[in-house]
């Protein structure tokens, strides 16, 4: 399976260029279902562009020295000095700079190529970037807590820069186990498309939608393969358990905040006995199980529900069958079929059919409001087609964005 990736960076067109009331060299350029604010006449409607998302880090390029002051991240940014057309502070979202701004690099003429890579695009947050890439040290972070005293010395500190020296140590010290294991192909990462990369879907009237909240946490996987069975041999059950990108091998694998907060979900909510049961209890056609969903509270993404624990709540639960066939349950018949575990689900919104005058800034709006796990701004809304939750977005409240620090 193809892995999912978000692109920060991707070649797109302009779609529409409106006038700023009261500024003389700027204006807004329409990106996608994105607005952001470029300088007036560098764009014409049908321009190709390199669209760059927010929570965004650019390197340090000639192209990009406008954002120094902004310590080169892009954010969600509310202009109070300049209103909309609702009469409210413009907000701009993500920047759009012209190709010929790249003398460097050739671009293909593609709409939704993905260029993150090729221009260093990264993510602002630091959290961010730790949760969301794979750690190419990590396998020397597990041997370094299990022979502290000796990596602890000054002059072996040093020498771990070495590449040459880190696998030389590794040769001494390290464990086959302590190389982490590919993530899954079977499973699919969960990264949900933004509402403004696909405008179109406005235009989608007949389709109902299951509404829940989506929670500021860290995006968790558990898994489960049914195992081979013999004459006189007991099948053994393995649980998989993963952040949003790595496969955590076990509970003492160091993750972003330490300690391993995928697998004291995992211990909290018995998932090891509820994979297998679940395994042994609809047949022998299902040969993978897949729990997914968002673990949150302390130490994570800030805490914004000032929670003094961490939880977990589900939002997607998937079977793939011996044939290949998947199949993925709504909101409905997965809170029922996990309802006897007692594993909670993600705030349930209700469902909702897109109105026929809907436009993407009712839509932005329809995201805002108070969070039902703590008496704070929530994040936005994830939505699911419930005749085929396979099909689902997500819509990212720019009122909650503009409340982080």
């Amino acid at each position: 399976m193809e892995e999912k990736k978000r692109a920060l960076a991707h070649i797109e067109k302009i779609s529409w260029i409106k006038p700023i009331e009261g500024a003389d060299n700027i204006e807004l350029v329409g990106v996608l279902g994105w607005q952001c604010i470029a300088k007036k006449g560098e764009f014409e409607v049908g321009d190709y562009c390199v669209y760059i998302e927010i929570d965004s880090k650019v390197p340090e390029m000639e192209c990009f020295e406008f954002l120094r002051a902004k310590h080169f991240k892009i954010k969600t940014m509310k202009l109070n000095k300049f209103k909309d057309e609702y009469g409210q502070g413009l907000v701009s979202q993500g920047i759009a700079i012209p190709l010929s701004q790249f003398s460097d690099i050739v671009f293909e003429l593609q709409e939704g190529l993905d260029v993150t890579d090729e221009l260093g695009v990264t993510y602002a947050d630091p959290e961010d970037l730790k949760r969301k890439t794979i750690n190419p040290n990590a396998k020397y972070d597990l041997m370094r807590n299990r022979h502290k005293r000796i990596f602890q010395k000054p002059w072996v500190k040093k020498m771990m820069k070495y590449h040459w020296f880190r696998e030389l140590m590794f040769m001494i010290y390290g464990k086959k186990s302590d190389k982490p294991l590919a993530f899954p192909s079977w499973i699919q990462k969960t990264d949900e498309a933004r509402v403004e990369n696909i405008p179109q879907v406005l235009n989608d009237h007949e389709t109902i939608w299951d509404r829940t909240e989506k929670i500021d946490g860290t995006s968790t996987t558990f898994a489960m393969e049914r195992p081979k069975t013999g004459w006189l041999k007991k099948p053994k059950y393995e649980l998989i358990v993963c952040s949003r990108n790595v496969r955590q091998l076990t509970p003492a694998q160091p993750c972003f905040v330490g300690d391993n907060v995928y697998w004291k979900m995992a211990f909290k909510y018995n998932i090891q006995e509820v994979l297998q049961n679940m395994l042994e209890v609809y047949g022998s056609e299902v040969k993978y199980i897949i729990l997914q969903g968002e673990t949150f509270g302390q130490n994570l993404q800030g805490n914004p529900y000032k929670r003094k624990d961490i939880d977990f709540r589900a939002f997607n639960l998937i079977m793939i069958l011996e044939s290949g066939e998947k199949i993925k349950y709504n909101r409905f018949q997965m809170e029922s079929m996990l309802a006897p575990y007692h594993i909670p689900c993600v705030p349930d919104l209700g469902i909702w059919k897109i109105p026929e005058d809907m436009d993407m800034h009712s839509m932005k709006l329809e995201a805002d409001g108070k969070s039902m796990e703590a008496d704070v701004k929530r994040e936005g809304i994830v939505y699911r087609d419930i005749a085929n939750p396979f099909r689902s977005f997500k819509n990212v409240s720019n009122d909650f964005l503009l409340s982080k620090k």
